[in-house]
């Protein structure tokens, strides 16, 4: 466990590449129930189940970039592709009985709801993700799905390897309210989650179309702006639909969709006791 801040991004890096990464115990028992099965499972349905879990995903397209083939002349962006490639059985055997999320934080159950927490969040944005991409009629649905499940992976790897750290992160947001948390990041770790996370990416040497699409600063280009935006939606409507940042992302949503917010609020269930009034106001029949 790093219990003290490192000294630079590629302490970092090297921390987290020679620690073997853990997955969920839940995703560990689901390939497990699929290997009983393997003569007729698919590679669709190992990819549903590795596409539940951020640190899983995380783990296959690690492996795929470090297994490269020198005759592969193409990026593997999606975790049903990285199957096929590895192929049903090698991939059983080289996954099977990995280290668990439980299993690390055992010792520590605040960070292990914490990390916990910051999955189903991540989970929820390659939910959203993926639905927006599918309006969109984006080129692929599945690159943005990976794409805004992993855009969080720095701050999963803190939690679970740094988990004092990262409450005492959680601490300092708290007792100051309105504290940034790029600033809370970089005063308890010394760089912030941005920072860790491009550099994290690019030392593993992920698909060059991924980072470009974790990437906040590329939001510009409208498929980094859909994962960027998923993201934020899912960080904010965690803390409760009355968080005041979801107004905006919001009109941000239904601006890169080109739909009205009403629409927009209604496929994403928000209950409509916590529309902005604005948009109420605009849905009421008997108004104007």
């Amino acid at each position: 466990m790093i219990a003290a801040p490192l000294t630079s991004i590629d302490s970092y890096i090297a921390y987290f590449s020679q620690a073997p990464l853990p997955v969920l115990r839940r995703t560990v028992r689901a390939l497990a129930e699929l290997r009983a099965d393997e003569d007729s499972v698919s590679g669709r349905r190992i990819a549903t189940v590795v596409l539940q879990d951020p640190l899983m995903t995380l783990r296959v397209l690690v492996y795929i970039e470090a297994n490269r083939r020198s005759a592969q002349n193409h990026d593997i962006t999606t975790i049903e592709r990285a199957i096929m490639m590895i192929g049903i059985t090698p991939f059983f055997d080289k996954f099977s009985d990995l280290p668990t999320v439980e299993e690390q934080l055992g010792s520590h159950p605040r960070s292990l709801l914490g990390v916990l927490h910051v999955i189903a969040r991540a989970r929820q944005a390659a939910s959203y993700a993926r639905d927006w991409a599918v309006i969109r009629h984006d080129l692929d649905v599945d690159e943005v799905t990976v794409a805004a499940l992993l855009h969080e992976a720095a701050e999963i790897l803190c939690w679970c390897f740094a988990p004092e750290l990262m409450q005492r992160i959680t601490q300092q947001m708290l007792d100051t309210p309105g504290l940034r948390s790029a600033k809370a990041q970089s005063d308890t770790l010394g760089f912030d989650m941005h920072e860790i996370q491009l550099a994290l990416v690019n030392a593993w040497h992920l698909p060059e179309l991924l980072i470009t699409l974790m990437d906040d600063d590329q939001a510009h280009n409208p498929r980094v702006r859909n994962v960027v935006l998923a993201n934020n939606l899912a960080r904010h409507a965690s803390k409760g639909w009355q968080d005041p940042a979801l107004p905006d992302d919001y009109s941000a949503v239904a601006s890169l969709l080109h739909m009205s917010n009403e629409q927009l609020l209604k496929r994403l269930d928000v209950p409509p006791e916590f529309w902005p009034s604005t948009t109420k106001d605009s849905a009421d029949p008997l108004v104007g």
